[in-house]
């Protein structure tokens, strides 16, 4: 097998045109010189150097061996290179996949953390919903999954075979119009509650529309094309990744009044239900730097958002 070290001395010596100048130029003595071409002239099974005189001159197998040994070694430096970065958290990339709800709330407090941190670590940010978000995860689709599962249900997902960082419980309340028969001021703080029976002759909203595509032809229109980091069906989120610096956003004047938080009140249920959200990972990846910065963040903007209600 050839070494990396060989290939170093041999091009030494085909460079410098002696043992003892190889040496002097690696920082080593001549007799190590010459036992590593030993070495390698037995590894590939044939001379590559021939002396003649007071220099050594390579044979055709050697000739063949010095010129791949320029681009073998400048990869195997740069691998090197890009390997240091990513463990020293200057380089790297996390594939992080989120329900919407977490992608406007905790997806940017952590985001913005870790670039003012690590600011060569790149995030990308896709969003589905778990049991989707946990398949992407296991299929080696994504590094991180942002996910919850509701306590006490029936049928719940395992993840033993994961590794799981606890960051909230989240409890659902009921969002009713404030002129709703069941809406009334300080609901929430005074602890008043509905049986959720009380909403099954109402109609239900669930999801939100979507729209996205007419941002990529309207900056071609102005002469370039978007570099997206994120991309969201949830304009929440979009608010969110914008409001802590993470880009800027174009959507449509519908779009922003659909998001304001008008003429809605929210009450509590009865009985409570509650959700368990973690964000998940392959235990060989929770060892990768870049992943385990993105876990501690999410961590701390979970701590932030416990601490805010």
């Amino acid at each position: 097998m050839i070494e990396a070290r060989h290939l170093r001395v041999l091009r030494a010596v085909a460079s410098t045109g002696s043992f003892s100048a190889a040496g002097r130029e690696l920082g080593c003595t001549q007799p190590a010189v010459s036992q590593q071409m030993k070495a390698l002239e037995a590894s590939v099974g044939t001379p590559l150097l021939v002396r003649t005189g007071r220099e050594m001159r390579l044979t055709q197998a050697g000739e063949a061996l010095v010129r791949h040994a320029s681009g073998i070694l400048a990869g195997l430096t740069a691998a090197e290179e890009e390997v240091a970065a990513i463990a020293g958290l200057r380089a790297g990339r996390v594939r992080l996949v989120s329900f919407p709800s977490g992608s406007s709330t905790l997806v940017p407090t952590a985001l913005a953390a870790l670039r003012a941190a690590h600011p060569g670590t790149r995030v990308s940010l896709e969003e589905a919903e778990p049991p989707k978000s946990v398949e992407l995860l296991r299929e080696g689709d994504c590094d991180v999954a942002l996910a919850f599962r509701y306590e006490d249900a029936a049928g719940v997902e395992e993840w033993d075979d994961l590794v799981v960082r606890p960051l909230l419980t989240d409890r659902l309340v009921a969002l009713v119009p404030e002129r709703h028969r069941l809406a009334h001021d300080g609901a929430e703080a005074a602890g008043g509650s509905v049986a959720i029976g009380e909403l099954a002759r109402e109609p239900w909203i669930a999801g939100c529309p979507r729209c996205r595509g007419q941002l990529v032809e309207v900056c071609e229109g102005a002469g370039f094309t978007p570099r997206i980091d994120f991309a969201t069906d949830d304009y929440p989120a979009v608010f969110g990744l914008v409001g802590a610096g993470l880009g800027v956003a174009v959507l449509p004047q519908l779009a922003v009044e659909s998001v304001r938080p008008r003429g809605v009140r929210t009450v509590a249920l009865e009985p409570e239900v509650r959700r368990e959200i973690v964000a998940l990972t392959l235990p060989d990846l929770a060892q990768v730097p870049a992943v385990r910065a993105t876990l501690d963040e999410l961590a701390r903007a979970a701590s932030g958002q416990t601490a805010g209600h």
